[in-house]
């Protein structure tokens, strides 16, 4: 079988850290194996063609209700974060496919309105509200009604894909850092696009180490990632770009993710979403399907 002849192709060429397809330690329901894709084939299928990652186009990143074409939403930000997972994946000799199946699927559980959305139904939900977590339970229960089924390494990079998470393979760490990668960055060009901060405003102990262009602070994060964790059993940035990134995170949260102008119909989100929730709480049956 063609799946056979790639299963035999991960365990000659990837990295002895990688996860392998036939080694998954399965799925919540058994199901029979592929002909063609292997395991993680199959779930960055499962997941690009399914509803939940269709309605990514219609959520906003930062910007809540931004004017003009170029502003992130949910959907570009996973594919930013795909692309970055993938070549960090491939240069590591790691599982590639894995990487971007937890890539796909990571914000599926993600509230409109990104991080406001979160946080108000954390504060009227009675079992409280993380979007890493409603991802999960989007892929195993509510999507098309019984979830995609997906295997224990996927589900498990996507449950832990936050900041405070823990992923169990390699692949779901470069899925974690690739993440937070493409949000500061993507986030720094929509604010300067919509004149809140300029380029000149970013810390300059930060960017003296990142670089002083969208271009260049994304590259210089990547390759450090590949050269600091080349053969190695942890996926990490070094010291001195990781605490960078941090800074540059910090500031970001300071000037562009509260209280901004981007924050400026905060209340409205708010009000909109907490009638909606209320709404079909009464009424669950008018839900669409």
């Amino acid at each position: 079988m063609i799946r056979e002849e790639l299963e035999k192709m991960e365990d000659a060429t990837l990295s002895p850290y990688a996860a392998r397809s036939s080694k998954t330690k399965g799925r919540l329901r058994p199901t029979e194996s592929c002909e063609i894709r292997t395991e993680f084939q199959r779930d960055r299928d499962k997941i690009l063609h399914c509803k939940s990652f269709r309605r990514l186009k219609h959520k906003t990143q930062v910007f809540i209700s931004p004017e003009g074409d170029h502003y992130r939403t949910r959907l570009t930000h996973t594919l930013e974060v795909s692309q970055i997972a993938r070549t960090i994946a491939r240069a590591l000799w790691l599982n590639e496919d894995l990487t971007e199946a937890i890539s796909l699927g990571h914000d599926l559980g993600h509230t409109p309105f990104g991080h406001t959305g979160e946080r108000l139904l954390n504060k009227i939900t009675t079992i409280g509200f993380k979007h890493n977590v409603h991802s999960l339970r989007v892929v195993d229960i509510l999507e098309g009604g019984k979830g995609l089924n997906l295997t224990w390494e996927v589900r498990d990079g996507i449950l832990n894909h936050t900041k405070s998470g823990k992923p169990t393979t390699l692949e779901g760490q470069i899925l974690s850092l690739s993440d937070r990668i493409a949000y500061i960055n993507h986030d720094i060009d929509d604010a300067i696009r919509a004149k809140i901060i300029s380029e000149d405003d970013l810390p300059k102990d930060c960017t003296d180490i990142l670089g002083h262009s969208h271009k260049v602070r994304i590259d210089t994060m990547v390759k450090d990632i590949i050269h600091n964790s080349e053969a190695k059993d942890k996926v990490t940035m070094s010291q001195e770009v990781g605490q960078a990134t941090e800074r540059l995170r910090d500031f970001m949260f300071q000037r562009v993710y509260i209280d901004s102008f981007a924050k400026s119909e905060e209340i409205k989100a708010m009000y909109i979403l907490e009638q909606l929730y209320n709404y079909f709480m009464k009424s669950p049956n008018l839900l669409p399907m």
